[in-house]
């Protein structure tokens, strides 16, 4: 029986086009960038391209674009940053950030002595907004405000101008995990007020390990990694070039095929979601499903019981991928975070559905009978 992969928030399988304009890089062409002679200066070229290039498709400039290990990396880079060069002694963020950022702050706030403050949860999984203002208004430290632009578990967006307003407005520094956003949504950072974004390739059809922090050119911070002036000084080591190079090409690609992969991608999500109210009427779904929300998830609660309590268990014995929380800690057998925000000591076994391109409602429909026959 063939796979079905429905974990797309995880990670996304490596575009064709992807490997194709990586593989000179991992090939012929593997000089250090920062050589002199010209087979680093041809790899140097490679990911100056591959800057401009990530800033063309987000709206920024490329001395704003730097290249990362990924999402976690970069913010690591700035709560550090804002702490150490910024002059933070706040941090308000929320309770259901992934644990790159919840996990960093905590463990920033112990270290240093900092107030640590997190913005109320509204029933529907979006963030409270009078809530972050009255945290704000409330603040005599410098803050700030570290807040995800799509939650990677039930999909809920914030509105990321009006939270950066709100952050200008009281002199706060606004940093997004916008992991689950870059690649799936248009940007034009030029006209947001927002000082640091994050991205991740894994996220896009790129490829892993290869991420990028975007730094307003506003501000200015010290690097976490030292020992090289590699990126501008921002980031010491070797660069990944050919995940560099693969970052750049993906996110091209998803760019300029976003109106029509969202338009599909979105219409698998309805799909499900209306088979399974539909076939098993006491499923339930977390977070604002159809609103301010990933189009290409669905976190979908089953009551809890005998059958379903292995439900992840049978999925994998179907031979079908989803995830039950976080892909992070999906290992972990413990409860997320997350949906502990949403239902507090709730009865119930969930399943998260995240959707790509290659999908179809074929296998949406496998799906659906499988869970039938689980749940029968």
């Amino acid at each position: 029986m063939e796979r079905i992969y429905f974990d797309n928030a995880a990670t996304t399988s490596l575009a064709p086009e992807v490997l194709e304009a990586m593989m000179p890089y991992l090939t012929e062409k593997f000089g250090n960038p920062s050589s002199i002679y010209s087979y680093g200066r041809e790899t140097r070229l490679a990911i100056e391209q591959a800057r401009k290039s990530v800033a063309k498709n987000l709206g920024a400039k490329p001395a704003e674009i730097f290249f990362t290990s990924g999402g976690t990396e970069s913010s690591n880079t700035v709560l550090n940053a804002a702490i150490t060069d910024l002059g933070c002694k706040h941090i308000i963020s929320s309770p259901i950030e992934h644990h790159a950022t919840l996990h960093t702050v905590i463990h920033l706030a112990k270290l240093h002595n900092l107030q640590l403050s997190f913005v109320q949860i509204l029933p529907n999984g979006h963030i409270d907004m009078d809530h972050l203002a009255g945290l704000l208004a409330a603040s005599t430290e410098k803050t700030i405000v570290t807040i995800m632009h799509a939650n990677n578990e039930i999909g809920n967006m914030i509105d990321m101008k009006a939270v950066g307003q709100l952050c200008k407005q009281y002199q706060a520094y606004f940093h997004s995990d916008t992991v689950q956003t870059v690649g799936h949504f248009p940007f034009e950072l030029s006209q947001l007020p927002v000082d640091f974004i994050t991205g991740a390739g894994h996220k896009f059809h790129g490829p892993k390990g290869v991420g990028i922090l975007y730094i307003n050119e506003n501000v200015k911070i010290s690097p976490l990694v030292h020992g090289g002036s590699q990126e501008r000084n921002m980031r010491a080591g070797t660069e990944n070039l050919y995940g560099i190079v693969g970052f750049a090409k993906a996110l091209e690609l998803a760019t300029e095929k976003h109106q029509e992969d969202r338009q599909y991608i979105q219409s698998l999500k309805q799909y499900l979601h209306d088979q399974l109210v539909a076939k098993i009427p006491s499923v339930h779904f977390n977070g604002d499903i159809f609103g301010n929300s990933l189009y290409n998830l669905l976190s979908v609660n089953f009551p809890k019981n005998e059958k379903t309590e292995m439900i992840l268990f049978n999925l994998d014995m179907h031979h079908i991928c989803a995830s039950g929380g976080s892909a992070c800690s999906s290992g972990a057998q413990q409860g997320s975070h997350v949906i502990n925000a949403l239902n507090k000591g709730s009865e119930m076994v969930t399943v998260r559905f995240s959707f790509s391109k290659n999908n179809t409602t074929a296998e949406i429909d496998q799906v659906v009978t499988a869970l039938l026959t689980m749940l029968d």
